[in-house]
């Protein structure tokens, strides 16, 4: 069997190959709620045979939406939708993970195919919040510096987005933890300059990760895994880097987490990231090996060879993939045929599958 198409247990859930869906963002909602366009995208996903399918980052408050048209779970009413979707991507045999967010200072902008630009109060905006009152880049929205007593209140809101998207019936939760998103925002020293209890040194940096976590193991159940992605450098001398995400993935072990997904980058504009194939399967290598927890790889993997190589290798635990999947929903049913795999197919589709498929 290809390394690939190995089961991976993880607590009481068991995983059916070593393919997962990555969180991509779909700027399709309007006050957060799922509709057609998600279940059609996530759904066709689920149809192309991978393990598990995450929904995109879902804000857990509206301030932290990345903009108006993101997908959120910071109301009880998002519930019913959800679920909805989630009962069909089970009814394809694949698992179903809601990724959990907060934008911090990189919210109230446009989807990127209206610029990204910045959204004014007017233009349907807000004042976005952030460790410190400055903003990402120029261009970008001014926030609101955190209080002690807000930072409180988006743990609780994590907490709460945690119970609503297992109320919806999700198997996995993944908490956003990258990209110069809110998390991240107070990990990287580049961007996290506070001297009080959430700044300075490195156990002030990671507090509210850790505190964030601890809040969601809190009400997810003890049999469900729980994921984090984190940016494993901020690829910029004297930001955050490797070494401090193999420690933290360390502690998060020890908290309960069970995968650190690992990409990279995102705190500030001008770092520059050496993009190539599988440029950041490394950060996975490093931190299974170092912290001695589960890791997923993501980013330029788009072959099933080179998938296969990197689970057969243990350079990872698991694939995570984008935008090969939006150009190819049955990615994970193509790499079978590469690979000689037999994987069953939908019902549906099984006159064009090659002989001898099984029906799923």
């Amino acid at each position: 069997m290809p390394h690939l198409f190995e089961p991976l247990t993880l607590r009481a859930l068991t995983l059916a190959n070593r393919i997962l869906v990555s969180p991509m963002c779909q700027y399709s909602s309007v006050d957060g709620f799922s509709n057609d366009w998600h279940f059609v995208h996530l759904g066709s996903r689920a149809a192309g045979g991978p393990a598990l399918v995450f929904t995109e980052a879902s804000a857990v408050t509206p301030d932290g939406r990345i903009s108006p048209r993101d997908l959120g779970v910071y109301r009880d009413d998002h519930v019913e939708s959800l679920a909805r979707i989630v009962d069909f991507i089970h009814a394809q045999g694949t698992l179903a993970g809601m990724q959990l967010a907060h934008a911090g200072r990189k919210g109230s902008t446009a989807p990127p195919w209206d610029g990204g630009r910045a959204l004014l109060p007017s233009a349907g905006g807000w004042q976005p919040v952030g460790p410190t009152d400055e903003p990402f880049a120029a261009g970008y929205p001014v926030p609101r510096r955190l209080t002690v007593e807000d930072l409180a209140a988006i743990v609780d809101a994590f907490r709460q987005a945690a119970a609503r998207a297992r109320a919806a019936g999700f198997d996995v939760i993944e908490i956003h933890a990258a990209h110069g998103y809110l998390i991240h925002e107070f990990l990287s020293p580049l961007v996290n300059t506070r001297t009080d209890e959430y700044g300075g040194s490195y156990d002030n940096r990671v507090r509210l990760c850790l505190e964030i976590v601890r809040a969601v193991r809190a009400v997810w159940p003890e049999q469900l895994p729980l994921f984090v992605r984190l940016s494993c450098t901020d690829w910029k001398q004297g930001g955050w880097d490797v070494e401090q995400s193999v420690e933290l993935a360390r502690r998060l072990r020890a908290l309960g987490v069970d995968l650190i997904d690992c990409s990279s980058g995102g705190a500030v504009p001008d770092a520059v990231i050496p993009v190539a194939p599988g440029y950041q399967v490394g950060f996975a290598e490093r931190i299974r090996r170092e912290a001695g927890v589960a890791a997923g790889a993501v980013g330029l993997i788009t072959e099933p060879g080179q998938a296969d190589g990197i689970i057969r290798e243990s350079r990872a635990d698991c694939v995570l993939l984008a935008r090969e999947l939006l150009r190819d929903p049955y990615w994970p049913l193509r790499a079978a045929r590469e690979l000689d795999q037999v994987v069953p197919w939908p019902v549906q589709y099984l006159r064009a599958a090659p002989k001898g498929t099984l029906a799923r």
